[in-house]
Parts: C-alpha cells; structure tokens; sequence
C-alpha cells in the first residue's frame, strides 16, 4: 500500500546533498567496475540501491562507499502518484519532484549517464556516451515508455492549452488537468483508459471521480455529462471493486464504454476516435478530454537479451532473479519487469525486500533466499474529495487488505484512506522510501525471512 504530505525531507539541504553528489561523481567516474549497478533512479531504484547498501552493512559484511553505483540521467526525481493529486487541485506539481542529485546519500554513487545496451554474457553494459560499466550484480529498474505519439493527435492536443485535452501522466501536464476540470461549466467530459498494460491502472477513474465531486460541489453537476471510455472489460482488474467501482458508477450517472480504446484525437473539432473490440470505430464529440496514454516496455530493453518476448525484463515472479541460469546475476523491480502484476509505487515497496534479500544471498552463497515476492500491489482509489476505496491485491488478482481486520471490507470509501494518499504517503515516500527505509505492509520494519 503506497502512493504518499509533500516535502518533509530531513533539513540537510537539496543543494548542499546535490553539490556532494556532483563531486563524488566527478571523484568516481573513472571506476568502470561496481559490486552492484542499479539501472534507473525512480522509485525502485532508489529504493533498492539504499536497501541494498543497508542489507550487506546490516549483515556486518559493508560494502565500501561507491560499490554501489546507480545510472540515470534525469534531472529530476517525480513523485509520480502526486500527479493525480496536483491534476485534482489537491497540490502544486512542484510539491512532487525533487533534484535527483540531491537523494543520493555519500555512500552510493551516481553516474549521470542513461544505458544503451545489455551485455549480460560480460557482466556489464554500455551508456549512451559509449562507456563501458562493468558489475558483480545488475539491478534493472528503469521503468518503462509512455507512447504519447500511441494517439493520432494526441501530443499536438497536449500542447494546446485551449484544446480542452489534458493528463496525470506526465509532470509537464498533469497541471493543465486541474486547469481544464476546473474552468469547465457545461459540455461533455470524456475520461479514457487505454487496452493493455499501464502504470496505476486506477489512476485514469481517480480523476474522473474527483472532477465528478468538483462538479457536484460546485452545483455543476447536471451541466456536465462524464463518460468513462475504457479499452478495458471492466472498471478494474480485481473484481471485488471492480463490482463495487461499477455499482458506485451506475449510481452516481457516469455512462461507460468498455473495451473502447482512444486511437485517434481531432481537437480542432472537439472529436475523440475510439476503436471496439470488433474492430470498428466510433466518434465522440467533448467538450474535455482526459486521456491515459497507451505504454509498453523501454526501447533499450526491448530486444535486449534480458528482455522476454514482449519487451519486459524476464524474472522470476516470486525472486526477481533473472530466469535463465546464466544471467542469475541479474534482478529487476517495478515497471519495466515481466512480474504480472500491477504497476504501482506500492508493488515497489514490497518487491525491494525482496529482491535485496536475494540478491545479498546470492553474492554472499551463491543461492537465492527464501525470500518470496507474492504480488502485493495497492491502488488507492480517489472516488471523491474527503473519500477513498483502497484496493490492495496479490497475484491472481486475489485480495490482500491490510485493515480489514480492523476498519472492514476496503471496498467501503474511508476519510482515513483518503488522508493516506493525500497527506501521509507523500510524506512517507519523501522522507522513508527514496532512503530504502519503507517496506510496504511492513511499515519502517524490514521482513524477516525465514
């Protein structure tokens, strides 16, 4: 369970962290060789990498500052789940990124450069800049691609501000989101979800429901008619609340297309072009589009020899260890592995511990533990302001809810679960997590495995 008040980082000082960083990289950047390299500094990098370092010293076995390495261009680090809450007007968008140089402690290195190629069979992989790394144990956790260009139009449409189209997924628009929901009076308000695989699969219903609450507070709500279109077959994966998402609609007066998917937008002429199932399309005139992009696995892992056949890292789901034999030095996490399972920061939390106490086992015998990822996932379901559902689940799409036992079935909207994603997980994520010191259901309390 993790999505999480802006922040609340310990008082050292983006600035005085980041100048530490810039040099530290200029002091290691001619070491080519690492204990442990880590591919992608978002929320399961960073994580993992700080995890990682915490497990060997834990263990009384240290590793030396800068054998940990982490590889990522960026400038910035994002609280991705924020953007929901600045396109809900619930914060600003800045309250959600960070510098990245300023979230590495001392003894983690960071190499401000992105991968190019794999080359598993040598234990190590080439950057963009042509550079060579070499590692004792890889770490993959680069995410994965948004296709923007998926829809005809799309970006063009993104790109004007008077288009009346907008999304929460990205930093750069997830503000025009709350611009457009807000400056609405009257029309017809379209909120669509791609067929396939996407991270925060909940993410494109949150916002529809909270321009529905903004529209009945506001005393707009018999001016405005909102349809969820959606390529997929219901209104979520695990039926328990996907029912409960359902009824909550039909109640509400929100109309649904299922397995519709978004190909073509014409804003000039307010029309929106859905593909069915059959193969057909079908036009629909709005008034304010909200549109979750299609996404898939990153061009340079795709292809790669560690990438399966669709383009996602290929791990074992319960270990996060590579699955062929001779790569049994790799791991992965998050959204760019094969794990069939939701693609949230919450199944980060609970994969880190994981994969660090495998991949500490293997380095130091040579054998995984018994350490077992079984699919924990969270979607902190916004269905209004002041209300949340709170979907937890493993694999097999199986319910996993960590306060059933005391507040009941999470299929019931709780004030408490909405003050989770709004105040308490930022906080949490800022302050916790980035430092590999938050493991999910676990809390601050790393798992002990037997």
């Amino acid at each position: 369970m993790l999505n999480m008040l802006p922040a609340c980082r310990r008082v050292t000082g983006p600035r005085a962290r980041q100048t530490v960083a810039l040099a530290r990289y200029a002091s290691t950047s001619t070491k080519e060789k690492f204990r442990v390299l880590v591919i992608g500094a978002g929320s399961g990098g960073l994580t993992v990498a700080n995890q990682i370092y915490n497990r060997f010293k834990a263990a009384g076995k240290p590793l030396n500052a800068g054998d940990v390495v982490v590889l990522d261009a960026a400038d910035y680090h994002y609280y991705q789940p924020g953007w929901t809450l600045a396109g809900a007007g619930l914060g600003s968008k800045t309250d959600f990124r960070r510098p990245l140089a300023s979230l590495f402690p001392p003894h983690i290195t960071h190499i401000a450069e992105n991968v190019k190629s794999f080359y598993p069979e040598s234990s190590s992989v080439t950057t963009t800049s042509g550079r060579t790394i070499s590692y004792d144990s890889l770490v993959v956790a680069a995410g994965l691609k948004t296709n923007w260009d998926g829809i005809s139009g799309l970006p063009q449409a993104l790109a004007d501000p008077s288009s009346g189209v907008s999304s929460i997924y990205s930093y750069d628009t997830c503000d025009k989101v709350w611009h457009d929901v807000d400056a609405l009076r009257s029309g017809n308000a379209i909120f669509t979800q791609p067929a396939g695989i996407i991270k925060c699969a909940g993410a494109p219903q949150k916002i529809m429901w909270m321009a529905w609450d903004r529209y009945q507070k506001s005393g707009r709500g018999n001016n405005i008619k909102i349809d969820f279109m959606t390529g997929m077959p219901s209104m979520f994966s695990v039926k328990k609340y996907s029912d409960a998402l359902n009824a909550l609609r039909i109640e509400r007066g929100i109309e649904a297309a299922f397995q519709h998917n978004l190909v073509s937008i014409d804003a000039a002429n307010r029309k929106a072009t859905f593909k069915k199932d059959d193969g057909s399309t079908v036009d629909r005139d709005f008034t304010l589009l909200h549109v979750a992009p299609p996404m898939g696995p990153l061009d340079f892992i795709k292809g790669s020899p560690i990438a399966d056949s669709a383009g996602w890292v290929e791990i074992d789901q319960e270990t996060l260890r590579h699955v062929k034999p001779e790569f049994g030095n790799i791991f992965a996490l998050g959204d760019c592995s094969s794990l069939p399972t939701s693609k949230t920061v919450a199944a980060i939390t609970s994969q880190a511990p994981v994969l660090t106490e495998n991949l500490f086992s293997v380095m130091d015998t040579g054998k995984v533990s018994s350490a077992k990822y079984d699919g924990y996932t969270s979607c902190p379901l916004l269905t209004g302001y002041g209300e949340l559902m709170l979907a937890e689940f493993k694999y097999g799409l199986v319910p996993k809810e960590s306060f059933a036992n005391y507040l009941g079935d999470q299929t019931k909207r709780r004030r408490i679960f909405y003050h989770f994603k709004k105040d308490l997980f930022p906080w949490v994520y800022w302050s916790r997590m980035v430092d590999g010191k938050w493991f999910g259901p676990s809390g601050p309390f790393r798992p002990k495995f037997a």
